[in-house]
C-alpha cells in the first residue's frame, strides 16, 4: 500500500480550491489539475508499506498528538506559489505559518523514524497542491491573482493515515484510520 499522513480539507476549503484550479485551467496550455477528493494537506510521505505495519503507523500518529497535546487549531491559506520542473510547474497555494502545524510534522517525523519508517531530512513546506506538470499562458501572471486572492481559515481536529491507489485509472486517496486531536478549540 502506498500511504501518506494528511489533513483533509472541508468542503468550503475544497471549493474554494476548486475556484482557483478552475482559474488555472483557463489560462494554461495544459495540465494535471487536482480532483476534489483529492485535496488534501500532506504532514508525511511514508510510501509503499506493508499491511502489517498499520498498527505501528496508527501508534505513531497516537503518540505525536499525545506527546505535543496539540488541540484543534486554525489553518490559513496563503498565497500561490510554483515548484518549477521540466516537465511542467506544480502549482500549489500556501498555508500561513502556523507553529501547532509544525510541531506536530516534527513529531510525526520522530515518532515514524523511531518505528523504522525512512523519512526525508528536508525542511518541510506545507502546500495545497493545485496541478502537476501546469503550463500558464504567457499573459497569466500568478502575483496579478495572489493580489486579489483572499485567505481562508479552516479548523483542524484530527489527523489522517491516507491510502495512495489507482482505481479505474484515476488516482484515489482513502482515509483508513485518522487520530483526533485533544479537546476543543
Amino acid at each position: 500500500m502506498r500511504l501518506f499522513i494528511a489533513i483533509n480539507l472541508k468542503e468550503d476549503i475544497k471549493d474554494y480550491l476548486l475556484e482557483i484550479i478552475n482559474l488555472f485551467r483557463e489560462n494554461t496550455s495544459r495540465g494535471n489539475f487536482t480532483e476534489s477528493n483529492n485535496l488534501h494537506l500532506t504532514l508525511n510521505f511514508i510510501g509503499e508499506t506493508d499491511k502489517k505495519d498499520l498498527p505501528l503507523l496508527e501508534e505513531a500518529m497516537k503518540h505525536s498528538v499525545e506527546n505535543t497535546g496539540i488541540k484543534p487549531f486554525l489553518l490559513t491559506t496563503g498565497k500561490i506559489g510554483r515548484f518549477a520542473r521540466r516537465e511542467g510547474d506544480i502549482y500549489w497555494l500556501g498555508v500561513l505559518k502556523e507553529e501547532n502545524l509544525w510541531t506536530l510534522q516534527k513529531e510525526l517525523v520522530k515518532q515514524l523514524k523511531h518505528r523504522g519508517f525512512p523519512m526525508e531530512d528536508r525542511e518541510y513546506k506545507p502546500h495545497l497542491t493545485l496541478g502537476r506538470k501546469v503550463e500558464v499562458k504567457r499573459d497569466f501572471h500568478i502575483s496579478e491573482v495572489n493580489e486579489q486572492l483572499p485567505a481562508r481559515q479552516m479548523e483542524v481536529a484530527k489527523i489522517s493515515l491516507m491510502k495512495s491507489e489507482r482505481i479505474g485509472g484515476k488516482l484515489v486517496y482513502t482515509e483508513i484510520y485518522s487520530q483526533p486531536f485533544l479537546g476543543n478549540i
